[in-house]
C-alpha cells in the first residue's frame, strides 16, 4: 500500500509537472505567436513605409525630370531672345558688317515697301529708318533710295538733297555715280540746265571708268 501511495503520488507529481509543461508550452506559443505577429506588423509598416518612400522617390524623380525640361525651355527661350538682340553678320555694299537685327529688320521692310511700286509709303519707311538708324551701315543705301523714292513722287528738291547727303556720307559707294546722275535729273526736271551740266561733267571726271560715266556722257552731248 505504501509503494502504491508512493506510485499515486510520483504519477500525480508526474501528472502535474506534465500539465506545468504544457502549460509553460503553450505560454511559450502564445508569446511566440505573439512575438511573431508583432514582426509581421513591423515588416508590413517597413513594407508600406518602403513603398511611401520609392512612390516618393519616384514623384522626385518625375518632379526632377520635369524641372529639368522646364529649365531646358526657358534656357532655349532666353538664348532665342538673346539671339534676337545680338548682331547679325550681312554684306553690304560688297562688304561684310555686323549690323543690330532691329537695324537689318527696319532695312529690308522698307525696301520690300519700295520695291511694290509704293513710293509714298517707301518714303515714309525710308525717312524713318533714317532718322533711328543714323550711324547705319545702311544709311548710305538707305538715302539713295529714299532719294528714287522721292523723285517718283516729283518732290525734286528733297531727293536732291537726300542724293547729296549721300554722295557727302560715302563718295566711294557703288551707286555714287548713279545719285550724281539722279542730281542732273532732278536738275533737268527744275530747268536748271546749266546746273545739270556741271554735274554730269563732274561725274564723268569723278567716276570715268563707270558704266553711268557713258550715260554721263551721251545726256551731256544733248545738253549742248
Amino acid at each position: 500500500m505504501d509503494l502504491r501511495q508512493k506510485l499515486e503520488q510520483s504519477q500525480t507529481a508526474q501528472k502535474a509537472l506534465v500539465e506545468e509543461s504544457n502549460q509553460s508550452q503553450a505560454q511559450l506559443n502564445a508569446q511566440l505567436r505573439r512575438s511573431l505577429l508583432d514582426l509581421q506588423t513591423q515588416i508590413d509598416a517597413l513594407k508600406a513605409d518602403l513603398a511611401k518612400s520609392l512612390g516618393q522617390q519616384e514623384r522626385l524623380a518625375r518632379d526632377l525630370t520635369e524641372l529639368q525640361l522646364r529649365q531646358k525651355d526657358v534656357l532655349l527661350s532666353v538664348d532665342d531672345r538673346l539671339k534676337r538682340f545680338e548682331p547679325v553678320k550681312v554684306t553690304v555694299d560688297g562688304r561684310e558688317h555686323l549690323v543690330e537685327p532691329a537695324e537689318k529688320r527696319d532695312f529690308e521692310q522698307a525696301m520690300d515697301v519700295f520695291r511694290q511700286g509704293d513710293f509714298l509709303a517707301a518714303q515714309v519707311a525710308l525717312t524713318t529708318f533714317v532718322t533711328r538708324h543714323h550711324n547705319s551701315v545702311y544709311l548710305p543705301s538707305a538715302l539713295f533710295w529714299l532719294g528714287n523714292a522721292q523723285y517718283a513722287t516729283k518732290s525734286y528738291k528733297e531727293s536732291m538733297a537726300n542724293f547729296q547727303k549721300m554722295l557727302t556720307l560715302a563718295p566711294n559707294h557703288p551707286r555714287a555715280a548713279e545719285s550724281m546722275l539722279a542730281i542732273s535729273n532732278v536738275q533737268i526736271e527744275l530747268k536748271d540746265l546749266k546746273a545739270a551740266r556741271v554735274t554730269l561733267t563732274d561725274l564723268v571726271k569723278s567716276y570715268p571708268e563707270s558704266e553711268t560715266a557713258a550715260t554721263a556722257r551721251d545726256r551731256l552731248s544733248r545738253l549742248r
